[in-house]
C-alpha cells in the first residue's frame, strides 16, 4: 500500500480511475457551509477542518455576485458596450403579480423577456440574463423565434482580455493555495442545453425539438461556439477538473434519440477539447442519467457527477451505474441530499452512507457525495451532516 495521500493526489486518482489510500468524500456543492463562510477558501479549509476531501472550483465568484448569470458559475458574462437594455415593471388589473418587462436591444435585434413578479421572486426588480427563477415564470422567454438568434449572437461575445487575465490571476493564488492546502482545482462551467432551457424555456424547448428541429440546433450551435471560448481560458490555466452542468440534458427531457442528435455531437467535441490539455472532463446529471449512460461512456466523459440511489428507471440505480460504467468513468455521488441528509433520520443516513460505499466496494474510480447539494441550515440537517461524515470515517 501507498503512503497517505493528500486530498489533491486521492481526487485525482479516483478521477483517473486509480486505487486510492481511502474512498475520497467531497460534497459536489456545500450551500450550507458557504453561508458560513467569506469566499470559496473558506469554504475549502471548513471542509478539510471536517476530514473531507474538498475541491476549490475557479472562478470562486458566488451567486451573488454573478447577478446576470446567479446560476451559471465561472467566468463573467457580458455584453458588448453596443448592447444596451431597458427595464420596467407593470401591474395588470387582474393579475395577482407584477409584470417585469426587460428588452435586450442588440445591432442585430431586440431580445425582450416578460416575467412574473411572484411572491418568492428573489431578484427584486430585476431580471437575470439566465437564471432558474425566471424559467417558470417567464410569460415570454427570450428565444421563440429564428430572428432572436442573430440578437443573441450579437450579445454572447467571448471573454475579454481584461477578464482572461483576472482570470489568470486568480488561477495564480489558486495555485499557491492548491499547493499549500493539497486541495483540487475544479474549472467550468461548461453549459449546452441548460442554456437553452433558461433562453428557451424548458416546455418550449422540448416543443421546439419535435416542431422546429433546426431552429433548436442553430441555439444549440451558437451556446456551444461560446461555451467553447470559454472554455479554452480555463483548460488554457490548468485546471485538474472541467466541469460542464447538464442538469437539462436527462432523460427527464430529453429522449434517448434526442439527445443523440442535438446533444451528443456537441458533448463529443468538448470532451475532446479538454483532453486536448490532458484535463478530465466532469458531467453533470443528477436525475434521468440511467437511459443516457451508454452515451456518457461513448461520449468519453471522465467524471460523472450526481450519481443518485434515489433515480427512476432502476430498484437499484447505484448498482446499475456501477455496472455500466465502474471503473470506465469516476462516479461522483452516492446518498441523496434533500431527502436523505436534510430529511432523514440519523439512521437513514448510516445506511445510505454504508450502501453507498458497499455498493461501489472493488471499484476504482468513486468519490462519496450527497447528491447535489446541502442547503438547509436547519440543526437537524447540520446533525445529519455530521452522521454522514462520521459514517464515512468509519466505513471508507
Amino acid at each position: 500500500m501507498f503512503k497517505t495521500l493528500t486530498s489533491r493526489e486521492r481526487m485525482i486518482r479516483a478521477i483517473n480511475r486509480q486505487e486510492v489510500d481511502y474512498v475520497p468524500c467531497a460534497f459536489m456543492s456545500f450551500a450550507a457551509m458557504r453561508a458560513r463562510c467569506q469566499d470559496a477558501y473558506e469554504l475549502v479549509d471548513r471542509e478539510l477542518a471536517m476530514g473531507l476531501d474538498s475541491m476549490l472550483f475557479v472562478p470562486t465568484s458566488w451567486r451573488h455576485e454573478r447577478r446576470n448569470h446567479p446560476d451559471l458559475r465561472g467566468l463573467p458574462v457580458r455584453f458588448p458596450p453596443e448592447v444596451t437594455t431597458e427595464l420596467w415593471i407593470e401591474e395588470i388589473p387582474g393579475e395577482r403579480f407584477p409584470v417585469l418587462h426587460k428588452e435586450y436591444h442588440t445591432p442585430a435585434g431586440t431580445l425582450t423577456t416578460l416575467v412574473r413578479k411572484t411572491d418568492d421572486w428573489p431578484h427584486g426588480n430585476f431580471v437575470p440574463f439566465v437564471d432558474d427563477y425566471q424559467v417558470p415564470r417567464a410569460i415570454k422567454p427570450l428565444v421563440t423565434t429564428r430572428a432572436d438568434l442573430d440578437a443573441l449572437q450579437a450579445m454572447l461575445m467571448p471573454p475579454t482580455p481584461e477578464e482572461i487575465a483576472a482570470f489568470r490571476a486568480e488561477m495564480e493564488r489558486a495555485r499557491a493555495f492548491s499547493a499549500d492546502r493539497g486541495v483540487l482545482i475544479a474549472g467550468g462551467w461548461g453549459v449546452g442545453a441548460d442554456m437553452a432551457a433558461w433562453l428557451c424555456g424548458l416546455e418550449n424547448m422540448m416543443f421546439m425539438m419535435m416542431d422546429q428541429p433546426q431552429l433548436l440546433k442553430d441555439l444549440l450551435a451558437i451556446i456551444a461556439a461560446w461555451n467553447e471560448q470559454r472554455m479554452r481560458v480555463i483548460l488554457e490555466a490548468g485546471v485538474d477538473l472541467f466541469i460542464r452542468r447538464a442538469w437539462y440534458e436527462s432523460a427527464d427531457f430529453w429522449s434517448p434519440r434526442l439527445y443523440r442528435e442535438f446533444l451528443l455531437p456537441i458533448l463529443k467535441r468538448e470532451v475532446a477539447l479538454a483532453h486536448e490539455y490532458e484535463t478530465p472532463f466532469g458531467y453533470i446529471m443528477t436525475s434521468g442519467v440511467l437511459p443516457m449512460l451508454d452515451y456518457v461512456l461513448e461520449a468519453g466523459v471522465d467524471v460523472l457527477l450526481g450519481v443518485g440511489p434515489l433515480q427512476h428507471g432502476s430498484d437499484a440505480p447505484l448498482q446499475v451505474m456501477r455496472d455500466k460504467l465502474g471503473g470506465r468513468v469516476c462516479l461522483w455521488g452516492g446518498v441523496n441530499g434533500a431527502i436523505t441528509i436534510e430529511q432523514g433520520s440519523a439512521d437513514d443516513v448510516r445506511e445510505a452512507v454504508a450502501c453507498a460505499l458497499e455498493t461501489m466496494r472493488g471499484v476504482n474510480g468513486f468519490i462519496l457525495s450527497p447528491v447535489d447539494n446541502i442547503t438547509e441550515i436547519t440543526l437537524h440537517a447540520w446533525r445529519n451532516v455530521n452522521v454522514f461524515v462520521e459514517t464515512w470515517k468509519q466505513l471508507r
